[in-house]
């Protein structure tokens, strides 16, 4: 008996390690029986579902799913598969479209979404890193990360071109270079 795991990585996708793995042992006939512990848990997709399922019947594996009490084995139990699948793919698609949906009314209601930008002055900032202070002490002073003091600098470096002198811009702030 062997657990194949993809830790960390969406099961949206049909490549995963552990299932790369489980399908590679499959191919060289390694078991005969993959147990799950849910439909969903193998792949969201039907069409990706049935393509596994598909392959693992092909090479004589029978795939059983505790959860649901399922097995293919026979037709009914693949009718199951089919039905079970399409309706755990119809309830990923509800949830993306419900958080869509919420994120749109939260906009329109002028609400922030994600993170709030850096409460900082950025010109400060470039000002003291281009002085010669350390990354580390300018993110200190400012009490922002280093990748922050980087990103600022960044933005900052962009040259507005067509003007007399060089300059650089950030958040409406120009400043000579």
């Amino acid at each position: 008996m062997h657990e194949y795991e993809d830790r960390g990585v969406c099961g949206q996708k049909a490549r995963r390690p552990g299932l790369d793995r489980l399908m590679a042992d499959a191919r060289r006939k390694k078991f005969s029986v993959v147990l799950v512990a849910a439909f969903d848990r193998i792949a969201r997709s039907t069409r990706n579902f049935l393509q596994i399922i598909d392959e693992l019947d092909s090479l004589g594996i029978e795939f059983i799913s505790r959860r649901e009490g399922v097995a293919t084995g026979g037709p009914m139990g693949r009718l199951f598969v089919t039905i079970i699948s399409a309706i755990a793919e119809l309830e990923k698609s509800l949830t993306v479209e419900r958080v869509k949906s919420g994120m749109r009314r939260a906009r329109l209601e002028g609400r922030q979404i994600g993170r709030s930008r850096l409460d900082v002055d950025r010109g400060q900032v470039v000002q003291d890193r281009r002085t010669g202070m350390s990354l580390t002490q300018v993110a200190s002073k400012h009490s922002i990360s280093r990748a922050s003091v980087c990103r600022l600098m960044h933005e900052a470096n962009r040259v507005v071109i067509g003007a007399e002198k060089p300059t650089a811009e950030i958040l409406g702030q120009e400043f000579q270079l």
